[in-house]
């Protein structure tokens, strides 16, 4: 069963009330309000914010004798609106209330009760959402609970168990927009949703970097072998309330090295993008609950992607909790290039997959939220051409065809798509285009890979510059209809030692000074955004870091970028510099051992980022970590992230 919950929204953003009520520590101040409430007597409830139903789907108010439902506006009345099973009434009928006691459901809300005061019968005590604040040392903005800045929240999975080893990394990327004070306040969490350990780290007033690496945490707290969720909230912020952090994955076997990034903190309906196996994989997608109620039996399920079939996991998971579900145990059948779309319920976020062969190492990857809000868009197959260009790119590496094998698959993201009609264009690093794939219209129901290797070989085609990226494109040549709202997974294995990573991404209009539809994003301002600002986490001694930095555009824009690259050590103190310049429609390939002396990255030295920067274009950038093996080289590779 679906929570009916509002997470996020496409067009306000995400929801500070939902946040402040699944918060960890506020459930557990809820849990005991909610419990004496119910043994002081019989409960009315003013709810003048719409909020009780949002308690009551992450609560168990089946405690209380329900007095009524009061309320402010007269709209609710005339709709004939029922919350808890009761008609709401209007607060004005509240005097003739005979309940022990009022909960007036809402934060920050002595006004409120001012406004009702005279209303509320003598001897009735009332109490309000107020007492489950988060402490004021907490908050970024004590003066407005619901700010979302107070509630900067995410989860990470976590794991120190059978070699296998977990790193969150990121910086205090908040001190750029004025903060000060900035702390992690962490909890971990078990499988079974027990807690772990709680602790803060505090970040010094500077663009510092943090690393939690499950290792230090295990030591720390002397905890046996684990496997849950970390519950991070970053206090007293400025400007920014995402958190986002790059997560690897190591083992104490040198060839277990996998990469993926933050969760997208609010939980959703449905997310899709999850492959099938192959023959000789299992695909465990892992389930963390995010919510202080438990996953109930039969409320997940999975779905091979254009069916109407879906299978549940008939086990619960309890608050806060988490479960790797092989896809196996529902879908034994299904293979790869199949894929799944996941029935989340909005019960947990973004969940991560792990893909484990028969003989070898493991990896890690996402899934993306798949949209429940859009249909197709019958203006885009004229815009595309004409005023957007190119239009919607989803850019990609093609790393050195002879050193790596790269695979790319569209993946429907929206409940809308019944079609994708699409092309993928082959760049050399130059910025000219080697080759051009059309997909045609792809249904929904028929799951598509292609090799990108096999596309050059039977052109007969090369990249003059050794290597290049990949476009993922509409194209309305055949007909069809679309969204903007493009998705793609792209697979790459080295030729060499049989090593494979993922990374899945959506489309963005890229370059261009016209707006359409709020793209191009941007992240902190309003459309376009035109800039670049990237963080590439760099690797521990024994690696080294590569980064894949592409230059898309949907219309031409400057001929090459002004990009400018800044080495920060662990405390945030800047070590060097270097500049690349990137041709329009190309890309740069290049690692952290060869743009940066071996003195700059001793001063540098472990916990070092580099800041990536261009305010002359909007850059993408894919990193990830390399490390030789005796059966040939092993690596990581995910998308990067901005702020």
């Amino acid at each position: 069963m679906p929570l009916k919950l509002e997470t996020f929204s496409n067009l306000k953003g995400g929801n500070a009330l939902y946040k402040a009520l699944a918060h960890p520590l506020t459930a557990e101040r809820l849990q005991a309000l909610i419990r004496e409430l119910a043994q002081a007597g019989p409960v009315a409830v003013y709810d003048p914010q719409d909020t009780l139903a949002s308690l009551a789907e992450l609560y168990d108010l089946s405690g209380w004798e329900l007095e009524g439902v009061y309320v402010q506006r007269i709209e609710r009345l005339l709709e004939g609106r029922e919350v808890l099973g009761r008609r709401v009434r209007p607060v004005t009928e509240l005097p003739e209330s005979r309940a022990a006691g009022l909960l007036i459901c809402a934060f920050d809300a002595q006004r409120l009760h001012d406004h009702i005061r005279h209303l509320v019968p003598e001897g009735m005590r009332v109490r309000t959402l107020d007492e489950v604040r988060l402490p004021a040392e907490m908050l970024s903005n004590p003066r407005r609970y619901l700010d979302p800045l107070n509630f900067a929240t995410n989860f990470a999975f976590l794991r120190d168990a059978e070699g296998q080893h977990t790193t969150v990394a990121c910086c205090n990327y908040w001190h750029g927009y004025g903060a000060r004070g900035t702390r992690l306040w962490l909890r971990l969490y078990d499988l079974d949703g027990r807690v772990l350990a709680e602790w803060v780290e505090p970040l010094p007033d500077a663009p510092v970097s943090y690393r939690i690496d499950s290792r230090e945490v295990r030591r720390r707290f002397g905890l046996g072998p684990f496997t849950g969720s970390l519950f991070m909230h970053v206090q007293r912020i400025a400007g920014h309330d995402v958190v986002k952090y790059a997560l690897d994955t190591y083992g104490d076997d040198p060839s277990e090295l996998s990469c993926t990034h933050d969760a997208n903190a609010w939980p959703a309906d449905y997310y899709a993008g999850l492959p099938a196996p192959r023959e000789e994989e299992r695909v465990v997608l892992w389930i963390q609950n995010s919510n202080p109620v438990p996953i109930p039996p039969g409320a997940v399920g999975l779905s091979r992607m254009g069916s109407e079939e879906v299978r549940y996991l008939e086990r619960e998971i309890p608050p806060f909790g988490s479960y790797g579900l092989d896809t196996r145990e529902l879908f034994p059948e299904l293979r790869w290039p199949e894929q799944l779309e996941v029935h989340a319920g909005r019960h947990f976020v973004r969940p991560r997959y792990e893909v484990l062969r028969r003989e070898g190492p493991r990896r890690i990857a996402h899934a993306n939220v798949e949209r429940t809000d859009l249909e197709p868009d019958p203006r885009l197959p004229q815009l595309v051409g004409g005023l957007l260009g190119k239009g919607y790119i989803l850019p990609a590496p093609l790393l050195p065809p002879e050193q790596w094998l790269t695979e790319v698959q569209p993946t429907p993201m929206a409940r809308g798509q019944r079609e994708l009609p699409l092309a993928l264009v082959v760049q050399d690093a130059s910025g000219e285009e080697v080759l051009r794939y059309r997909f045609g219209r792809i249904p929904r129901a028929e799951s598509v890979a292609v090799s990108v290797n096999s596309l050059l070989e039977q052109a007969g085609k090369a990249l003059p510059s050794g290597y290049g990226h990949v476009e993922l494109v509409y194209d309305f040549s055949e007909g069809g209809g679309a969204d903007g709202w493009l998705h793609g997974l792209f697979r790459y294995t080295r030729r060499d030692s049989g090593h494979a990573a993922e990374t899945s991404f959506g489309a963005h209009l890229y370059n261009m000074p016209l707006v359409y539809r709020n793209e191009p994003q941007s992240y902190i301002n309003v459309p376009p955004g035109l800039s670049t600002r990237l963080f590439l986490r760099l690797g521990p001694a024994g690696t080294d870091t590569l980064c894949q930095l592409i230059y898309p555009a949907s219309r031409p824009w400057h001929p090459q970028s002004d990009t400018r690259l800044t080495l920060f050590d662990a405390a945030g103190q800047e070590v060097a510099r270097a500049e690349l310049r990137i041709p329009c429609g190309g890309s740069r390939l290049w690692r952290y051992s060869e743009l940066f002396d071996e003195e700059a990255r001793r001063r540098a030295g472990e916990g070092a980022y580099v800041m990536i920067r261009d305010l002359s274009c909007r850059l993408f950038g894919y990193h990830g970590l390399e490390r030789a093996g005796s059966g040939g080289a092993v690596f990581s590779l995910d998308h990067m992230f901005g702020f």
